[in-house]
C-alpha cells in the first residue's frame, strides 16, 4: 500500500516515512500543502498522513479541496493544536482521524492500520486467493496449503502487489514504485532477490519470470 505524508517538519516526516516504510508500505512526502493537494489528487495514495499548520494551504484547506473533488482517500491529520474546536473543525472538513503532536510513532501506525482496515472492509476483500495460497492484506497473513508462510514486511509487500494481479505481468520498476517507493536510488536488482525469496518460501513455480519484462504469479495451483 501507500502512504502520503504531508508534513512543513522535515525531520519528523522522513522520520514517520523511514517507519513506515520498515513497515511495508510504500511512502511519498512532500512538504508543503499546495504539492500535497495535488500528489492526493493523483488518486494513487491509500491514506494521507495530513498536518494541519502547512506552508501553501493549510491541512483543513487541502482536505476539504479533495472531498469537494470526490476523493474518499482516508486522512490522518496531525497538528500541534489541541482543543474541541481544532478537532472538530478537522473532522467537519473530511478527515478521518485526528492525533494531537507529541504523539506515539506507535500509536500513529496503530491508527495508520485501523483506517486502512476500515477502507477495506468497505471495500473488496482483504482475503486474496492465488492457487494453493490465500493472503489476507488485513492481518498480512499467508498460507499456502493451509499451512503459514512467516515473511518479512518487504516480502509480503511484493508478494502483494503480485498477487493483486495475479496472472497478469508485473514489471520491476513498477514493483520498486509501489514497494520502495519512487525515491529509492539503490540496485533495482533488489527485485530479484525477494522474488527469489518468495519462491524458495512459496515454492518455486509460484512466480514465474518473464524476461524483459517482469513477474508473474501462477494463478494455477
Amino acid at each position: 500500500m501507500r502512504l502520503l505524508i504531508v508534513e512543513d517538519e522535515k525531520r519528523l516526516a522522513l522520520s514517520l516515512a523511514k517507519g513506515l516504510r520498515a513497515e511495508g508500505f510504500a511512502v511519498d512526502v512532500v512538504h508543503d500543502g499546495n504539492e500535497g493537494l495535488h500528489l492526493a489528487a493523483e488518486g494513487v495514495h491509500d491514506l494521507v498522513v495530513l498536518d494541519i499548520m502547512l506552508p501553501g494551504l493549510n491541512g483543513y484547506r487541502v482536505c476539504a479541496a479533495l472531498r469537494a473533488a470526490g476523493h474518499d482517500v482516508p486522512i490522518l491529520m496531525l497538528t500541534a493544536k489541541d482543543g474541541e474546536y481544532d478537532e472538530a473543525e478537522g473532522l467537519d472538513t473530511g478527515a478521518d482521524d485526528y492525533l494531537t503532536k507529541p504523539f506515539s510513532y506507535v500509536v500513529l501506525v496503530a491508527r495508520v492500520k485501523a483506517l486502512l482496515r476500515r477502507r477495506g472492509s468497505a471495500g473488496a476483500s482483504p482475503v486474496l486467493r492465488v492457487g494453493a495460497l490465500v493472503i489476507d492484506t488485513a492481518t498480512r497473513r499467508v498460507c499456502r496449503d493451509e499451512t503459514e508462510v512467516t515473511l518479512t514486511a518487504k516480502e509480503f509487500a511484493v508478494l502483494e502487489q503480485l498477487a493483486t494481479r495475479a496472472g497478469q505481468v508485473v514489471g520491476k520498476p513498477e514493483i520498486l514504485e509501489h514497494v520502495w517507493d519512487f525515491a529509492y536510488d539503490g540496485d533495482p536488482n533488489i527485485v530479484e532477490v525477494y522474488v527469489s525469496t518468495l519462491r524458495r518460501k512459496l515454492g518455486a513455480d509460484t512466480i514465474q519470470t518473464v524476461r524483459g519484462a517482469g513477474y508473474r504469479m501462477v494463478v494455477a495451483s
